[in-house]
């Protein structure tokens, strides 16, 4: 596609956006060739991308407020800043992409391959179906995930330092090897979770519910575990230094 087609396409979609959709057109890329496009700063609310390939495109600052992007590749796209409200970004490839400071609330991401991405300043709240992604690697440094349903959710590896998930649902979650320093637990369902080779560093788990979880090799020190309940968990091997147990629940835990 060349782009002075792609110029009237989109001069069109403006029109239809701006005219709720009573003159102009939808823009309708559906698995069309985008790689490598330069599409920063648009107005591309409601377009229709699914399946297209916007491997290195840049999107930096585009409004994709509602716009359909279901297993769209965007591998190593640059979509830091855009507007991604609502957005349908299913089973979209989105590996290695840079989404710093991306507003991606209420996008649905079910089965969507996030896996290298960067998601620093991200804002994730309320995004649909987000325990169903591959988050394996992920930079989720300082995100706010209070509250959310991450049950199950692959963590491998990822980067969570400084992040905020109070009163999360991480039952059966995969954290092995992942970068929790300084990270905030407190009250989360963390029942069954893999949090081998973790590394846990002054996290706050107050209240946390570890029940049955893995933490075989991993880092605790200076971490508080203030009431958390900690029934059946092997802490044999764990670095435990300056650790805080004050009325945690350690039935039938092994040191």
């Amino acid at each position: 596609m060349g782009n002075q087609e792609l110029s009237k396409i989109l001069a069109d979609h403006k029109k239809w956006v701006e005219n709720y959709t009573k003159e102009g057109k939808r823009a309708n890329f559906k698995g069309a060739n985008l790689k490598g496009f330069d599409l920063q700063g648009l107005d591309l609310r409601f377009i229709n991308l699914e399946g297209a390939d916007l491997r290195g495109a840049d999107l930096a600052g585009a409004n994709l407020r509602g716009a359909n992007m279901g297993g769209a590749n965007m591998g190593e796209a640059n979509l830091s800043g855009a507007d991604l409200r609502g957005a349908n970004l299913n089973r979209a490839d989105l590996r290695g992409a840079y989404m710093v400071g991306a507003n991606i609330v209420y996008a649905c991401l079910f089965g969507a391959k996030l896996e290298g991405a960067d998601l620093r300043e991200a804002n994730l709240s309320g995004a649909k179906h987000i325990n169903l992604a591959n988050f394996k690697g992920v930079n989720l440094k300082g995100l706010d995930l209070t509250d959310e349903n991450l049950k199950g959710i692959d963590l491998r590896g990822a980067k969570l330092e400084n992040a905020d998930l109070t009163d999360a649902n991480l039952e059966g979650a995969n954290l092995s090897g992942a970068c929790l320093k300084r990270i905030i637990l407190e009250g989360a369902n963390m029942e069954k979770a893999d949090l081998r080779g973790a590394n846990l560093f002054a996290a706050k788990l107050a209240g946390a519910n570890l029940r049955g979880a893995n933490i075989e090799k991993a880092d605790l020190e200076s971490v508080n575990l203030e009431k958390a309940n900690l029934q059946g968990v092997n802490l044999s091997g764990v670095n435990l230094k300056r650790i805080n147990l004050k009325k945690a629940n350690i039935q039938g835990t092994i040191f």
